[in-house]
């Protein structure tokens, strides 16, 4: 698979979260370019290891050891690469083993597989990372190397799209009544799940889908902005629904009592959670047009505070030392390296093995999140078992 070439249709497996609720921002989105930044490029070179890795397990004949070998001397090579895309394409791959080992008979595999679902969307295809069938039951696998946001891999609209397009591609030679979706962060605490449904569960979707889809595809529909929807949409900054959405949030909330709530103020988060996001894009756009010579009324560019910087540290160094001013060791600070820069630099497994007995963990600081997140919730309030500890 040449992964610079994985083309992507309108509407795409990946933004189906997306057009499925805001039907018309498939269409929105064209007017912008779709730019790959320094993140999805060095999730794409990730990729590339991952693949390689997983033919040369289950099919060392068209990929050997030596070809794997030096397939990872040529991924070196790349300014994005990092050592630890070997440790992570390594969890990957056990994933994938560990599932594989526990069914009753060989399944068949393929790495970077193309998927057609046009079936259900127009001109609907994608690439799948993994794909394995065994049995009655088809596995949908994701290889994701994304660290900013967790994807969960249950009712995950991308992958059962996926799994639509090689259901489609399998299912007259195998007898398929079960799909199971598998999703590896791997950069992520907790970063891989899992989430089953019925032959049956996986087709009322797809009849759910190809509703929708017919609408994004011609743009018709509604717009529908929320923080979720909108987070990774092109068009995000301009987007009139969403503007509207976040100033009704802002300014429309009613009669302002003396005193909110618990309930008002968690109604008022979750209404406002786009807000400060929304004015984020809406001040970098409105740089950007300032700075190619448009006018925004009441808004200009200014240069910000200036820094400074050395022109040639060295030489500079080396003549402060030298009239006498200062000793040069006085011109270096020695500073250690933070414990996660240390562990890094020798890898998990040997950091752990050499220096994990005097690492401790430190309780973070507190942080208001959404009741979905999967944290235990945390208080200040002493519970009676501690409130007994601390009077013995």
């Amino acid at each position: 698979m040449v992964h610079e070439e994985r083309a992507h249709a309108l509407l795409s497996a990946s933004s189906a979260h997306r057009w499925l609720k805001c039907t018309k921002s498939a269409r929105l989105e064209e007017q912008f370019p779709d730019t790959a930044s320094d993140a999805a490029k060095e999730g794409t070179l990730a990729h590339k290891l991952a693949e390689m890795k997983v033919r040369n397990y289950f099919n060392p004949a068209d990929v050997s050891k030596r070809k794997l070998t030096f397939a990872v001397k040529k991924f070196k090579e790349d300014p994005l690469w990092d050592d630890e895309m070997l440790l992570h394409t390594d969890t990957y791959l056990d994933y994938i083993r560990d599932v594989s080992i526990k069914l009753p008979a060989e399944p068949f595999v393929e790495a970077e597989k193309r998927v057609d679902f046009s079936g259900y969307v127009p001109e609907g295809f994608g690439t799948a990372d993994c794909i394995m069938v065994q049995g009655s039951t088809l596995f949908v696998i994701d290889f994701k190397y994304g660290k900013g946001v967790p994807v969960s891999a249950e009712e995950n609209p991308q992958m059962m799209l996926y799994a639509l397009g090689a259901y489609e591609a399998c299912k007259f030679l195998y007898p398929v009544t079960r799909i199971h979706l598998g999703i590896v962060q791997p950069r992520l605490p907790d970063g891989i799940t899992d989430w089953e449904c019925a032959l049956e569960d996986l087709l009322a979707f797809g009849r759910h889908v190809k509703e929708r889809a017919a609408l994004a595809f011609s743009g018709e529909g509604e717009f529908s902005p929320d923080e979720k929807t909108c987070r990774f949409c092109r068009a995000k900054k301009q987007c009139r629904a969403r503007s509207d959405h976040n100033v009704k949030q802002a300014f429309n909330l009613g009669g302002i009592p003396p005193l909110i709530t618990n309930e008002e103020a968690g109604q008022r988060l979750l209404a406002m959670r786009d807000v400060a996001s929304y004015q984020r894009d809406l001040q970098e756009w409105a740089l950007s047009e300032c700075l190619a010579g448009n006018e925004v009324p009441g808004w200009k560019a200014v240069e910000g505070r200036r820094s400074r910087d050395w022109t040639d540290m060295d030489a500079a160094f080396e003549k402060i030392t030298k009239t006498g001013i200062v000793e040069e060791e006085l011109l270096w600070e020695k500073k250690p390296l933070t414990l996660a820069q240390v562990e890094k630099m020798i890898g998990k497994k040997d950091f752990a093995d050499a220096v994990g007995s005097y690492v401790t963990q430190k309780p973070g600081k507190p942080a208001l999140v959404e009741a979905s997140d999967k944290r235990e919730a945390i208080t200040n309030k002493i519970s009676a078992k501690e409130a007994f500890q601390e009077e013995i």
